[in-house]
Formats: structure tokens, sequence, C-alpha cells
């Protein structure tokens, strides 16, 4: 039995205390030896299991997930349990917030993140078969203290799904500037994502400015406080791409060109759902092409004139 843990997680891991590498090398042991050891996480395939902190030093109590296959198991995320809950709710896929929500909203969230989950994990299984140079260009998950942290600085409440797709990825670098989803586009880092909403809602305080001075019909938005940014035109290209709206749920196109942002499209589950349909059956893709250059994925409606000659349609 072989465990893995990719480098990227590897050295978020070790940023969560001095002895966590070390606590990781005897769960890994652990997990050689009996990979049922875990139980399971409420994501699809993902188990989970915790390490007592008190038993290593500079170690703070962990929550581990993992993926089990019949020769290998892959660790996907390390997260910190808080001190004053005995088992982290992101670490499922739940919302931070859950305790704020109704029985309703709490079974909602569930079923969203297990659904995201579900559908990344065709995406990226599809990639590590068909597409390893796309595949190692993701990151790793985000730990759940990462994305709280992003969630405060935004002043916003991060929806059921994105948390899910962020604690089992936290962006795409790309392959030759282009990312895995249609279009070539890209998961933007959470770094970015911060960046990116700082930068603008600064420019929508300008537009109020401007809209104080102008007739009603005249008034621009170009940003809401709502909007989570998420996939981005590439790997480092903010030009244009999707947002989440954090009150409805719903994706919409935004682009710096000043156009009036585009109606909002389906969700974030849906979303996914239709990429990972595209690759395993190619005829349902009817609003791009996906297809391979060398190791990459690269969808046809972005082709130069270098990987045209190399680009390769998928087949049904």
């Amino acid at each position: 039995m072989i465990v893995e843990i990719s480098p990227d997680l590897r050295e978020s891991a070790t940023q969560l205390g001095a002895g966590v590498p070390y606590a990781l090398k005897v769960l890994t042991g652990r997990l050689v030896d009996d990979p049922e050891l875990g139980r399971p996480s409420g994501l699809p395939g993902v188990f989970t299991v915790s390490v007592d902190g008190e038993l290593f030093e500079d170690c703070p109590a962990l929550d581990v997930g993992y993926v089990r296959e019949p020769d290998r198991l892959e660790i996907r995320y390390v997260t910190v349990i808080p001190a004053a809950a005995p088992v982290d709710p992101a670490a499922t896929g739940e919302d931070q917030s859950l305790d704020r929500a109704g029985p309703a909203d709490h079974s909602d969230a569930l079923v969203t993140g297990r659904q995201v989950a579900d559908a990344w994990e065709r995406i990226t299984g599809w990639l590590r078969s068909h597409a390893p140079d796309s595949f190692h260009a993701l990151r790793s998950g985000a730990s759940s203290a990462s994305i709280n942290a992003l969630e405060s600085e935004l002043d916003v409440r991060i929806p059921a799904a994105l948390r899910a797709l962020w604690l089992v990825t936290s962006g795409d670098d790309g392959v030759d500037g282009g990312g895995c989803l249609p279009g070539n586009e890209a998961l933007m880092p959470l770094d970015s994502v911060a960046g990116f909403y700082r930068q603008q809602m600064d420019a929508q305080a300008h537009e109020d400015t401007l809209n104080a001075r102008r007739a009603e019909e005249d008034r621009f938005t170009l940003w809401r406080a709502a909007w989570i940014p998420v996939v981005s035109f590439g790997a480092s290209d903010r030009t244009t791409g999707f947002y989440l709206d954090a009150e409805s749920g719903f994706l919409g196109r935004w682009s710096r060109f000043a156009e009036s942002p585009a109606e909002e499209l389906g969700t974030l589950v849906t979303y996914l759902e239709e990429v990972a349909d595209m690759l395993e059956t190619p005829t349902l893709a009817v609003r791009d092409k996906p297809g391979l250059v060398g190791g990459a994925l690269v969808w046809g409606s972005r082709l130069d004139a270098v990987q045209e000659r190399g680009w390769q349609p998928l087949s049904a």
C-alpha cells in the first residue's frame, strides 16, 4: 500500500505546526497497516481520520482526509480541529455558519457539498488518466482556516458549494497560461480571489461616486459585495471570468471591459457537472469542444496557431 501526499499540501500542512510533518509520518504508517482506519467524511469517496495533537509536540488536533484505492491512498486535505468543536464541519464540505441555519439549510448544504466534490472528482479523475499536465497544475485543497480567513477578509459568507470546492482544490496554475475549464479558463487561487475582489470593490466605489452625478438610467454597477470571483480567463489573466453570487448561489460573468454584467448562469454544481459530462462524453460538448495537446487538456474555442497543429479533439 502506497500513501501519497502532494508537495503543496505537505508544505501547507507544515505551516500548521512544526510537529505536523512527524504526525503525518506516523499516521501514514498507520494507514499503510490499516487503510480502513478512517470514517466517511461526507464527501464522495473521501475518508477522514483525526490526529490527537496532544500526542505530538507543536501539533494541533487535525482532521486528515484521504481517498482510498486498492493499492494506494492519497491524502487530500489536512485541517485543524477547532478547540471548541470535536469535528471541523468544513472538512465534510459543510458551511462554517451552519450553526446559525435551520436543519433544512444544514441538510441542503451537505448535499450541495457532496455534489460539488463528486463532480470535481469526475473531472480530476479524467485529467489524471488523460491529461496529466493539466492534473498536476491543479493546487491541493485549502485548509478550512484559510477559507475562514478569506471569508473574514471579504466579509462575505462563502457558500457551501464554493467551500466544498476549495477544500479539494485551491486553484489552477494552468498549462501554458490556460486552465482546464471550458474556454481554457482557470479556477482562481485564493490569494488572487482576495486581491481581485478588493480591486473590483475599489472600482465600484469609484463608480458609485460617478453614479451620484448620473441620471438613474445611466448608473453603472461593475461589482456587488456578494460577488465572489471564482474563474478567470486564464491562469493569470483577469480580463473576464465567473463570479459566484453568495446571495443567489448562481454564477455570473464579469468583465473588465466595462460592459454591464451578463445575466446569471447556473449554479456551481451544474457548471462542474456539465464540464465532467463533456469530458466523459464528448458528444455532449456543444458549448465548447475538449481536446488534447500533448498531456494537457485544451478546449477548441481558444486554440492558438501552435496548439491547433497538435490539437487532438476527444472522440466519443
